[in-house]
């Protein structure tokens, strides 16, 4: 039976400076029996005898003998001491000192057909607060403090129910309610609290539908241009997308689409995204009774509804018709903040039950302390308070980006369909613009655009940029424009500007 001395330990706790002395002690111990210069069946001393040896406390010593017995490195036997264990498994010896070696060639991880598909048509960016960022509100004007006070309330003696798994199909009964009556009014939504869904944003919202209605190899139809969240949750379901132009008045699909049923029509009518556009009413009647004549249904994202600066708020699709083959689709993220990961879907009658269960088997949903706080927050008539306030806000920063966008670029550099509605405009570009290219040099400046053309799925494609105006406050959005005027003279030097647009640019660059 070996015994241990303490000129080995001695050795390893001086080749670790700076450590604690638990984790110096520990880290030596350990190191020792896995290179196996303290093999199995090797007694360690006392702990007062080794703590005396290395000038160390006893209770540091005791501690590492603890740690190291819970993990199984050693063992102790009563009226003998304590012992390298037997079942250290066999290891390659380990080097005191690491050595350096270089970095071997990576191979790329074995990803299924689809999931190198959704990275390759992947366009999330890794940031998304800043100016000129599209889609995402100003998120510091949300009143955090009075929402706070809605949270507490319900996080302080929670109920078990709003602990435990989601055991209500749906969500939150209370927060269903409160958007049946929200709905109703600001949307002219027609629904019952049971053929509501809460999810947690569009992007679940979107694949649940997708999995639950279509086959694979089935078709459905999507703006062009539109949205890559929906383009990228087809392909990962295997539905072939077939895109349809949208001009000034929405979707319009021409005659020879209508020879194959789509299973899923996916539109943006009230603010389509990205152009603009509204579709007409003309077009609404069309496209229901396309979809009542082939069987197939309409997936309304009611992107952007709630912020018009100007006219009467544009009714939803769902609400035009009764028993309408329309799937109503909204979102928090907005509204509200996208943190808070709170999206909501109307279903038809006919489709809610399965759709809650299939909601449950898939995502296994929660969050109801923080759906009980926002059922409250817009019952007590704050949410609409606060996307009033929100709406005059965004309307002047809006209003000043559109004056410096017509300043520098005239009175045609906004895109036609762009209605004065949503959280972002589209600057249109020459053709001769890379606006791909232009976007990430602009990024790299801390100027976040979008390109339109990833917008599009054909070979035809506008050039322009989608810029957001509601994270910038007027001050600061002159001094940012700048910025993205002086990428395009830099690499397009063909598009200068006149004599008193430069000195307007000059101004506008940051000091």
């Amino acid at each position: 039976m070996r015994s241990l001395n303490g000129d080995l330990l001695l050795q390893r706790l001086a080749a670790q400076p700076g450590n604690k002395r638990y984790t110096r002690l520990y880290n030596a111990v350990r190191l020792s029996i896995l290179d196996g210069s303290l093999p199995p069946r090797t007694r360690l001393p006392p702990s007062r005898d080794l703590a005396q040896e290395l000038t160390l406390s006893r209770n540091t010593v005791l501690k590492v003998y603890e740690q190291l017995l819970a993990e199984g490195y050693l063992e102790a036997r009563a009226g003998s001491g304590t012992f390298v264990t037997d079942s250290v498994p066999d290891l390659p010896p380990v080097p005191a000192t690491p050595v350096q070696r270089q970095p071997e060639p990576v191979s790329p991880p074995a990803l299924s057909q689809r999931g190198m598909a959704l990275i390759a048509n992947a366009s999330a960016g890794p940031r998304q607060w800043g100016a000129f960022m599209p889609g995402v509100p100003d998120v510091s004007a949300f009143p955090h403090k009075l929402f706070a006070k809605y949270l507490n309330r319900f996080s302080r003696q929670p109920a078990p129910q709003h602990l435990t798994y989601n055991s209500h199909p749906g969500g939150s009964r209370e927060l269903q309610q409160a958007l049946v009556d929200y709905l109703r009014v600001a949307r002219s939504v027609q629904c019952l609290p049971e053929q509501i869904l809460i999810t947690e944003g569009i992007h679940q919202a979107l694949d649940l539908v997708t999995r639950m209605l279509c086959n694979p190899g089935d078709s459905a139809w999507v703006e062009e241009p539109g949205y890559w969240g929906i383009r990228n949750i087809l392909r990962m379901n295997d539905v072939n997308l077939c895109p349809v132009t949208v001009d000034e008045a929405g979707m319009l699909p021409p005659d020879d689409m209508l020879t194959v049923p789509p299973r899923l029509i996916f539109v943006t009518p009230s603010h389509q995204y990205p152009l603009g556009s509204v579709m007409s009413l003309s077009r609404r009647q069309q496209l229901l009774a396309i979809a009542r004549r082939q069987g197939s249904w309409i997936v309304e994202d009611d992107y952007d509804s709630e912020f018009r600066f100007a006219g009467q708020p544009i009714p939803s699709l769902q609400g035009l018709e009764a028993g309408a083959p329309v799937i109503y689709i909204g979102t928090f993220s907005k509204t509200l903040y996208p943190g808070l990961r709170l999206g909501y879907v109307v279903f038809p009658e006919p489709l809610a039950a399965a759709m809650m269960t299939a909601h449950a088997e898939f995502y296994r949903a929660g969050h109801l302390i923080a759906q009980n706080a926002l059922a409250h927050f817009i019952t007590d008539g704050h949410y609409s308070a606060h996307i009033r306030r929100m709406r005059l806000q965004y309307g002047k920063r809006r209003a000043c980006l559109v004056a410096l966008i017509e300043q520098h670029f005239g009175d045609g550099a906004l895109h036609p369909f762009s209605s004065n509605a949503g959280l972002h405009v589209v600057l249109r570009l020459p053709e001769q613009v890379d606006d791909v290219r232009l976007a990430a040099i602009a990024n790299e400046r801390g100027v976040l655009v979008r390109p339109l053309s990833r917008y599009y799925l054909g070979s035809r494609k506008e050039t322009g940029l989608l810029m957001g105006f509601s994270t910038l406050p007027e001050e600061d959005m002159r001094q940012a424009f700048g910025v993205l005027i002086a990428c395009l003279q830099t690499h397009y030097p063909a598009l200068r500007l006149t004599a008193e647009e430069e000195n307007n640019v000059t101004d506008s660059r940051p000091s």
